[in-house]
């Protein structure tokens, strides 16, 4: 903002010094764009080269990074440009940025991928807009299952992964440890230079970035307003305080405040925002038009994520597969659109599919415990096929022996592929593995409850009924831990206890029941224009 402050005196200047009647009728000699280029941490890349295209003029030109990672590049006519960085083996994704009336947005470019060889210009490599969407969001309607497939055990794993698609983080190539020392390092840096100028604009916007990554949105939030007020005119960092606030539940301001943004500089990041708040604010059909118009503008990674993340939490299950293909085929290494896929896979029933694209997620980076996740709970309520899972999810539990989920995940592959006929040696492993589920996580109720089943088929019901006891007090709303209580009691000749363990059973299924139609019917579902339909609906 500095440099913007000093380009604008200087035109003022010259304007002032040229006459009274200097300017009128004309107009400046070019339009500028201005960015900044980043390495994958998010710290500045001093040194790298920019590289502009113009999209129908073949025009070219370059530009370098300062030592505060901004570039700038001037002297353009209307049109439509590419933009993408490069500094050693490293290279960004191209922008594409549209130039209309008035110098573009800021933009920044990330250095998260590696050089092809044998090319000197990343921006020959710029993202496309892979397809136009065949599909359009015609409205909203009550849920009604449509859009899900197979059981309702299944739609309601369905349901869960939907959800859990809105845990997955960006993928940068760093890992957790990598990633905590990095950000620790930066965040002592930032409040040094907090202290040392408690009203400065830096200083209160980039501490205010790094905790809104971090999701500390409460320490966020202050940071990014008192940097609003040193600056408003920043778009930015006006965006980063809308969601902000969005996160501590200031949605009024936070639509007031990107709305401001969009009426001033109509970029992709704006625009992503505001899908994001006008979900969280209940509005979805808005949302997903400004997802769709993020993706246009600049079909990013994170732009693919958040629009096809929004179609599945809305039941567009074969529309959100189709975005979602369009984001792997231009990020094919990026592990969360993948196993976002996988996801939207499964909800439409493809299970083969779903189940190979979540082994290639983690492949890409097998200390992901995501995919595995994913894997897991499909494994449990999907008819078992042969599949790339069964070697993944035994893996996950070698790299990860301390993790109470891989174990658990990998005893229940383990059980269901064997079947009813276990054997003793295959018995024997996974009673292991369950018991050492519940040993690293006390509240691992479905360990114990499979433990008690597993003592059950021995006819064991002593054992049983202890484990279920251990289920029901880590889970007092297991409906089947307390169903099979019952049927252990009965076994044992305890009629009273069993009638109330049933009892139990059906109360809490009844609840259930209640919850799971009240959250349904808060999601609502997207109408999809069938005069449009995508080409997997018409295979």
């Amino acid at each position: 903002m500095r440099m913007w402050r000093l380009y604008l005196c200087g035109f003022v200047a010259a304007l002032l010094l040229a006459g009274p009647h200097a300017g009128v009728g004309q107009r400046s000699p070019g339009y500028t764009i201005r960015g900044t280029v980043a390495d994958s941490s998010h710290a500045p890349a001093a040194g790298a080269k920019v590289h502009l295209e113009r999209d129908d003029q073949g025009l070219k030109r370059e530009a370098t990074s300062g030592s505060d990672g901004a570039f700038v590049l001037e002297g353009l006519t209307a049109g439509t440009y590419t933009v993408a960085a490069e500094k050693g083996d490293e290279s960004s994704r191209g922008v594409h940025v549209g130039i209309a009336d008035r110098d573009a947005a800021s933009i920044q470019l990330i250095l998260d991928q590696k050089r092809s060889v044998g090319v000197t210009n990343p921006s020959s490599q710029a993202m496309e807009f892979a397809d136009n969407p065949n599909f359009t969001i015609a409205g909203v309607t009550d849920w009604t299952a449509a859009g899900g497939h197979g059981s309702d055990v299944s739609l309601r794993t369905s349901e869960a992964l939907n959800r859990e698609t809105l845990k997955l983080r960006p993928d940068n190539g760093i890992h957790a440890s990598q990633h905590t020392a990095r950000e620790e390092e930066r965040e002592r840096q930032l409040r040094k230079a907090l202290a040392a100028e408690p009203q400065s604009f830096d200083a209160n916007r980039e501490l205010g970035a790094l905790y809104l990554r971090q999701g500390r949105y409460p320490e966020a939030g202050p940071l990014l307003q008192k940097a609003y007020e040193a600056n408003a005119a920043d778009a930015a960092n006006e965006t980063d305080l809308a969601l902000a606030l969005k996160e501590t539940g200031e949605l009024a301001s936070a639509r007031r405040h990107v709305e401001h943004v969009l009426s001033r500089a109509d970029s992709a990041d704006a625009h992503r925002a505001a899908g994001t708040i006008y979900e969280a604010s209940g509005d979805p059909l808005r949302a997903v038009h400004e997802f769709t118009l993020a993706v246009q503008m600049q079909p990013s990674e994170e732009n693919y994520f958040a629009w096809g993340e929004e179609l599945l939490q809305h039941r567009a299950v074969l529309q959100s597969r189709e975005v979602f293909e369009q984001g792997v085929k231009l990020y094919p290494k990026s592990a969360r659109l993948i196993t976002s896929l996988g996801a939207a896979l499964f909800a439409a029933a493809l299970y083969n599919q779903s189940a190979a694209r979540l082994c290639e997620a983690s492949d890409l980076d097998p200390h992901n415990p995501a995919p595995y996740q994913f894997m897991g709970k499909i494994e449990i309520v999907a008819p078992h096929f042969d599949s790339c899972m069964d070697a993944r999810l035994a893996r996950h539990a070698e790299l990860d022996p301390d993790d109470s989920l891989a174990n658990y995940f990998y005893a229940m592959d383990l059980w269901k592929q064997r079947g009813p006929a276990l054997g003793a040696t295959t018995q024997t492993r996974v009673e292991s593995l369950l018991t050492k589920a519940v040993t690293l996580d006390a509240k691992c109720s479905d360990g114990y409850l499979q433990l008690g089943n597993l003592k059950s088929s021995e006819k064991d019901y002593r054992a049983a009924v202890e484990f279920y006891t251990k289920a029901i007090d880590a889970d007092p709303q297991s409906s089947e831990a307390h169903y099979r209580l019952g049927v252990a009691y009965d076994r044992l000749g305890e009629r009273d206890k069993a009638k109330d363990e049933f009892a139990a059973h059906d109360a809490i299924n009844r609840q259930q029941a209640v919850e799971t139609e009240r959250q349904r019917k808060e999601i609502k579902q997207f109408v999809v224009d069938v005069d449009k339909a995508p080409p997997s609906q018409r295979e």
